[in-house]
């Protein structure tokens, strides 16, 4: 039996404006998949749609027409709490400016998505210092988000979006508001969680270095995928400079 894909997209578009009045399509038919395990980079400048795919792919906006499967599950059908109950058990996310709960330690905002899920203390704990130990931020725990740079909160809000395992993590530009070594850092992190722990990701960002780290990019441009690069055996450095050149003819 094939593996099932953990993301499945097909035919989404999305329609702003009511009938009758002046309407503008954002997305314009996109079909793709996620394979386990694969770290996929999505690509455009702005108003390119990257932003709108990634609401529907997150569950936070609907499509107008078309299916988004994820994990077995198609969220186009999910409403209300069972929506909510899908989001806080499925989907892990990374956003550009951390979200973090300034009132609580480190500790206290990585376990939130497992305090939403009912899950005691005991067993809580040690899904924290697990995924904090993973992450190189166990030494931080009882900090505030206050006392600890950009790099550590970045690496805080990954902690919190893997925390409960979930199907896929996505990121939105979660390099943007980081310094050119932080960014380095949450990327390697990114990827070895990738290499060694299987997580899939799904990256959005306009950042070539950023997804060179990936290792099959879309370039989407008028709401529609015009280009892939996959980076098969090559060394990340080559593939970024494959990646700038894509992006001289592709935004042309």
């Amino acid at each position: 039996m094939a593996t099932q894909n953990v993301v499945q997209l097909r035919d989404i578009t999305k329609t702003y404006g009511k009938k009758g009045e002046k309407q503008y399509q954002a997305l314009k038919g996109i079909s793709f998949d996620v394979a386990p395990g694969e770290f996929v980079g999505i690509m455009g400048a702005s108003g390119s749609g990257k932003t709108t795919l990634l609401n529907i792919l997150s569950t936070l906006d609907k499509p107008t027409t078309g299916t988004v499967t994820i994990n077995g599950t198609d969220v186009t059908k999910l409403k209300g709490n069972k929506l909510a109950d899908f989001r806080a058990n499925e989907i892990g996310f990374i956003f550009q400016d951390f979200n973090l709960l300034e009132s609580l330690t480190a500790r206290e905002n990585i376990a939130l998505p497992l305090a939403l899920q009912n899950i005691g203390p005991k067993k809580s704990d040690a899904a924290v210092n697990a995924i904090a130990e993973t992450l190189g931020i166990s030494a931080i725990l009882d900090s505030y988000p206050t006392e600890i740079s950009g790099g550590q909160k970045q690496r805080v809000a990954a902690a919190r979006a893997l925390v409960h395992n979930p199907a896929i993590l996505f990121g939105d530009e979660p390099t943007g508001a980081l310094d050119s070594a932080s960014a380095r850092e949450l990327l390697e992190t990114m990827r070895n969680l990738n290499d060694q722990k299987n997580v899939s990701i799904l990256l959005v960002t306009h950042d070539p270095f950023s997804a060179s780290y990936a290792k099959r990019i879309l370039f989407i441009k008028d709401g529609v995928i015009g280009k892939e690069l996959v980076r098969g055996d090559k060394p990340r450095e080559e593939f970024y400079s494959e990646v700038l050149n894509e992006l001289g003819t592709f935004q042309q």
